[in-house]
């Protein structure tokens, strides 16, 4: 595989969409990261429902508590107090099972956020790149051990108008061996990705 062209005007366009295809991925994190946390300031009602609760189970226990110190009435009266301690654990659970909600959703709408910001990279450039990386090592390795390869992919790849412009008729002259229409065709196809021509024609094949 090859990442990166050998001509500069093609590696300068390759390295400028690397780098914003890299700015983008950032962008989409930090909008990721900025929306889970938006949405885990959502939590404050639930924080103070559970430290509501708590003192008030902490309040009605310690009453009931002293309650039964009260001879022959303390554990009656202390019973008395279970209800309102219940409801104080009763608050404390709901909020927090509102905050582990809150959590929840911030954390799966951060993910979406990040992934449909990226959808564009991932279905796009990415595709592309790998394409071209592939597409451009094995042209590096085709370009010194067998141009008639490139010069084939050539006729079928680039347009008629610019194969007449090699050759009056391009396919013959490939089957024929003629050096100089071979180096002319597998050096429309290197072109095409950016990478340099063969060394020179190779008499015969």
């Amino acid at each position: 595989m090859r990442l990166y062209a050998e001509q500069p005007d093609r590696l300068g366009l390759q390295l400028t969409a690397d780098v914003l295809a890299v700015v983008w991925v950032v962008l989409s994190v930090v909008a990721g990261v900025a929306v889970y946390d938006g949405l885990l300031a959502l939590q404050a009602p639930g924080r103070t429902l559970t430290e509501a609760g708590g003192r008030i189970g902490e309040t009605f226990a310690g009453a009931a508590g002293a309650a039964r110190g009260i001879p022959f009435i303390g554990e009656d009266l202390a019973r008395a107090f279970d209800p309102a301690t219940g409801t104080g654990a009763d608050l404390v659970r709901a909020g927090q099972e509102y905050g582990d909600t809150i959590a929840t959703v911030a954390f799966w709408a951060g993910v979406l956020v990040v992934l449909g910001a990226l959808l564009p990279v991932l279905l796009g450039w990415l595709p592309l790149r790998l394409r071209y990386a592939r597409r451009a090592g094995a042209a590096v390795v085709a370009r010194d051990t067998c141009p008639d390869l490139l010069a084939l992919r050539a006729l079928g790849r680039v347009p008629v108008r610019r194969l007449v412009q090699v050759a009056p008729d391009p396919a013959t002259a490939w089957r024929q061996g003629d050096p100089a229409v071979v180096h002319h065709l597998a050096t429309l196809e290197l072109s095409a990705l950016g990478l340099r021509a063969p060394a020179g024609p190779r008499p015969g094949r």
